[in-house]
């Protein structure tokens, strides 16, 4: 018998590290994450069908130390004074409880946190979308790409999560943005 592993509940949450060392500002960006206690599993861009989206302190509550747990986990890091840098994901839920959404993950250099999150809302979307067969051009602005998607009835819910720091002198930054899964 097979062991199909699918999630039942996820949550967004980000995070902020500063270290002298690279390693530990990793760890303190998860802490601030609130996820430095589970062992995290590198999963890919689909949403499970019948996941509900629940809050951090939910999904937190969930989960105990040591835990394998599965993410969808952005990262980026960087220790060049002044630097700004960020790490996001987006999400996109289908109407259809029974159809599969789309996770993404964005890193830049030098974006604002708004514009990170609604580059990785608009990623997901735009899978999402293409997945369902909702017809738009995808040169157009998030924001007419989104009334579109919303009006085709197919997709109920996007989301972005973001984290987005400036790096300091002698101090290695590190900015995490994940979509946890709970089995």
């Amino acid at each position: 018998m097979t062991m199909l592993l699918i999630p039942r509940k996820a949550f967004l949450t980000s995070g902020v590290g500063c270290s002298k060392e690279k390693l530990a500002s990793f760890e303190e960006a998860l802490r601030d994450a609130g996820i430095s206690h589970l062992n995290l599993v590198y999963a890919s861009s689909i949403f499970p069908p019948y996941c509900k989206l629940v809050s951090r302190k939910e999904g937190l509550s969930l989960l105990k130390p040591g835990a394998i747990t599965f993410a969808v986990l952005s990262k980026n890091q960087d220790n060049e004074y002044h630097r700004t840098i960020t790490a996001s994901v987006g999400l996109a839920i289908p109407k259809n409880p029974a159809d599969y959404g789309y996770v993404s993950e964005h890193q830049s250099y030098g974006q604002s946190k708004k514009e990170a999150g609604d580059y990785a809302e608009d990623l997901a979307a735009t899978m999402l979308a293409r997945t369902l067969g909702v017809e738009f051009d995808p040169d157009q602005a998030w924001d007419e790409k989104e009334k579109i998607f919303r009006m085709s009835g197919k997709i109920i819910l996007t989301r972005s999560v973001t984290s987005t720091a400036v790096c300091r002198r002698g101090c290695w930054t590190t900015v995490v943005a994940a979509v946890v899964f709970i089995l």
